[in-house]
């Protein structure tokens, strides 16, 4: 959404975003149309609408600012998935009072304000020694590296880690054939923790993405899976 804002050339047109799913018939939160200032995030919860946050670890609850599985409640969110049992024993999540919630499968944190944003999918998060590595932080990260125009950053299949952290980059122009892969590498050596620092890192012209611009990391994934097995 922020992309879409700076690309308009309409400065009378505002832009604000909203989250759902087919499972919540569909919306879950929205941007007050006065907070036009917080509209790169996915807003507040709906009316009757509960959201909270969870360990991807070990299911508990978090706090403000926590990143984790997102989880909802409300008069909203569908009953269970059509005959599909393995799913639906799956699908939900119970708080200490007993309540249910549904897994949403995205990845977020709620701040001080009470806003929601976005973050990744719990799908394609990176499992490297029991360790769970969001790509969205690495990515983030590395965008703020000066070569970077585009980044992807996906689980590849290790024998020993289980996955590892590795990055497909596009730099930019200027920068093509003045750094290395290994350059990029060190510099993330100083900046985040061991365990989440990416091993490999691949120069690309360009990343798939939607018409939409959503990244698509799993055909990424599906290519490295690909070499894994050859």
């Amino acid at each position: 959404m922020k992309v879409a804002a700076e690309k308009c050339n309409n400065p009378r047109l505002k832009h604000n975003q909203i989250w759902g799913m087919t499972e919540a018939s569909p919306m879950t939160t929205t941007n007050p149309a006065l907070r036009l200032d917080k509209s790169t995030t996915q807003g507040i919860p709906m009316s009757d609408v509960e959201l909270k946050i969870i360990s991807l670890e070990d299911g508990r609850e978090l706090g403000i600012g926590e990143s984790g599985e997102i989880v909802i409640r409300g008069p909203n969110v569908f009953k269970g998935y059509w005959k599909r049992e393995k799913e639906n024993q799956e699908c939900w999540w119970y708080d200490g009072k007993g309540r249910k919630f549904f897994r949403t499968g995205d990845i977020g944190y709620i701040n001080e304000e009470g806003f929601l944003h976005f973050q990744d999918r719990v799908k394609e998060v990176i499992k490297y020694k029991g360790y769970t590595i969001a790509p969205f932080e690495l990515e983030s990260l590395l965008m703020k590296h000066e070569a970077v125009m585009d980044v992807a950053v996906i689980g590849k299949p290790d024998e020993e880690a289980g996955e590892i952290p590795k990055a497909y980059i596009v730099l930019k122009p200027e920068y093509k054939g003045k750094i290395t892969e290994e350059e990029i590498i060190e510099w993330m050596r100083e900046r985040i923790s061991g365990y989440k620092r990416v091993r490999e890192v691949k120069f690309v012209e360009k990343l798939p993405r939607t018409p939409a611009g959503k990244l698509l990391r799993r055909l990424l994934r599906g290519k490295e899976l690909e070499r894994s097995k050859k």
